[in-house]
Formats: C-alpha cells, structure tokens, sequence
C-alpha cells in the first residue's frame, strides 16, 4: 500500500512537473511572437523609440543588478558606472576596431565591464552591507570623472559625446527605429537566456546558498570569495551591454553624465518594484519607472494645472507622486511587480518567495 501511495505521488508530481513546463514553454512563445512579430508590426517608430526600446533595455540592466543583488545577496550602487564602461568600451571598439563586427564589441564591451565590476567587487571579500555599498558607490564617481576629464575616450570630442560611428550587423543598417528595437530585443533575448543559464546552473544555487548564509556555504565546500566576484563580474557584463544599447539603440549620442547616480538609483528601483530574485519581474519594473513619469504628464497635460506658473514647481510635483507611487507599492507588495502577477494569475505556479523566475 505504501509502495502504491509513493508511486501515485511520484506520478502527481511528474505531472504536475510537466504542465509547468509547458505552461512556462507556451508563455516563452507567447513573448516571442509578441517581442519579434506583434510590436514591430503595431508599433510606431515613436512607441519604438521612445517607449519600447528604453524599458526593454533599462530591463537588462535590472537583469545585470538582480543576478547580484536578488541572487546572491550582495549590495551595489554604482550599476550606471558599469554601464558607462560598457557605452564607453563599445564607442572605442567600434571606432578604433571597425573591422569587428557589432555582436562582437558588444560582447567584448561587456567583458570589459565585467573586469572593471570584479576590481570594484573585491571590498565584498571583506565587508559588506551599508559599507559595501559606499564601496560600490565610488565607482560610480570614478567613472564620471574618467570619462569627462578625459577626452581620449570620447575620440577627443569637445563636448565629451560619444555616438557610434556605426550601427549595422552584416551589412544590414540599423539606424531605423525597427532595426534599433530588433537589436534591443535580439540582445534582450540572448542576456534572458544567459540569466536563466546561470540562474539555474551549479553557480546559481551557489549564489542563493552565500545569499541566505555566507558563512554556511563556507562550511559546506562553496567558494565563497570567487563566487561573489562571478557574481559582480557577471552583473557587470550585463549592465556593460546595457549601457552600450542605452547609448548607441535609444540616445544615439551619449556623454558621463547620461550615466549619473540617478540611472543607478533607476536600476536599484527597478529591481525593487519588479521583484529580487526574479528576470521577466526586471521588465516590469523597468516599464513602470519609463511609464510613470509619462503617465503623470499626461495627467498633468489635461488637468487643470495653470495655478502652477512655475513649470519647475510642476515638475517638484511630479517626482513627489512618483516618489509617493514607488513607497506605497513597495509598502503593499514588498515581493515586487512579478509577485503580485504571480498571484493574480498563478502564472509561475510558485510561491512569492521561492521564485527563481
């Protein structure tokens, strides 16, 4: 009786198991239809180019911070100054090597990144926290300063702008907003892939064990001290190609200060609102901080505002309701963006906390 009792659980979980996969490999085609077929067939160059391509690619960049800050545990403010290096590294690849094509210096832009994130992740062996993220915080000033006191990495430009000079795969141009949203998504695509990769790898339960105990996972064999430095090294890759898609796909000219500690706070709030520990919860919270801020202008637009002569004092307003919005959300739904879907529709079939999704 017992025997039958296992196998009859033992065949409730195969199938469970089963219809979760294929609801999960459904939902993967759903967005691919959606990402390559549906959105480049509706949508606008100006939905495209203004809506579309920055919350995809500020989604990547949530992807480069989550897989250290929700997967591993770790603390980082300086996400935008990774991202510079990687804006930076792809301007001069592309400019100094034309003869590299532009998956290439993306990759290579990233792994630049990557090192630049292993150098500044080193104060993590030691300390951690509040101080950790002081540490990280000195990047993001150091990176501003390379970049605007020197003009060799922006070819000498007197205004310290970089622009690609190139934007094209195998010959087919990119300039257009479609081809600018196809290299966003395709790029967006392959960084998805890779987080899932490692997420689900022997380093990404590595990365939940230092996460919950660092001194545990010592014990038990993991090594803690490279873990953690793949772990900055990799979020540094991501956020590196971020930066060269937010320069080159959505502003088209760029200088330091497109980086500021303002796009790193941006990067820290998206993963907060879409959800630690989470990849698809990161586009969530990407499109909320890109649609906010149009959605109170738009508010603004059509309501009755003219006691507000000061158009400054319109804008204080606006950045107060989002302020409001953001505390409020994260007061009610502390798990995120993707939590709350994952209960409204049980898209996951996982409980809040134990999502690695």
């Amino acid at each position: 009786m017992t025997s039958l009792n296992d196998a009859g659980a033992e065949a409730c979980v195969g199938n469970a198991t089963t219809a979760s996969l294929i609801r999960r490999l459904g939902l993967v085609a759903v967005a691919l239809v959606a990402t390559f077929v549906v959105i480049p067939s509706v949508a606008t160059d100006y939905w495209l180019s203004s809506i579309v391509i920055p919350t995809i690619v500020m989604g990547v960049a949530g992807i480069g911070l989550n897989l250290l800050m929700g997967y591993t545990g770790l603390v980082s403010l300086g996400s935008a100054a990774f991202m510079s290096v990687g804006a930076f590294s792809t301007y001069n690849l592309l400019l100094r090597a034309p003869f590299l094509p532009l998956p290439a210096v993306l990759v290579l832009a990233g792994v630049i990144a990557a090192a630049t994130g292993v150098f500044f992740g080193l104060p993590s062996l030691r300390i951690r926290g509040f101080y950790l993220a002081a540490s990280t915080l000195g990047a993001q000033f150091f990176f501003e300063w390379l970049f605007t006191s020197y003009s060799w990495f922006s070819n000498d430009s007197q205004s310290l702008t970089i622009s690609a000079p190139r934007l094209q795969i195998f010959g087919n141009d990119l300039q257009s907003a479609t081809g600018r949203y196809l290299l966003v998504a395709c790029a967006a695509a392959l960084v998805v892939l890779f987080a899932f990769a490692v997420v689900h790898s022997r380093v990404g339960r590595e990365w939940a064990a230092i996460r919950d105990m660092d001194t545990a996972a010592g014990v038990i064999g993991i090594r803690v001290a490279r873990r953690k430095l793949l772990s900055y090294g990799i979020s540094s890759f991501v956020l590196g190609i971020a930066g060269a898609l937010w320069a080159f796909a959505y502003l088209g000219t760029a200088d330091a200060h497109a980086f500021s500690l303002d796009k790193s706070f941006q990067v820290l709030f998206i993963v907060l609102i879409g959800g630690t520990a989470t990849i698809f919860g990161n586009f969530l919270g990407a499109a909320f901080i890109v649609l906010t801020p149009i959605l109170l202008d738009r508010v603004a637009l059509y309501s009755d505002l003219s006691f507000l002569a000061d158009q400054g004092a319109l804008a204080n307003i606006q950045h107060i309701l989002f302020g409001v919005i953001i505390i409020v959300l994260l007061i009610k739904e502390p798990d995120g963006l993707s939590a709350l879907l994952r209960r409204l529709f049980g898209l996951f079939g996982r409980p809040a906390k134990a999502s690695t999704q």
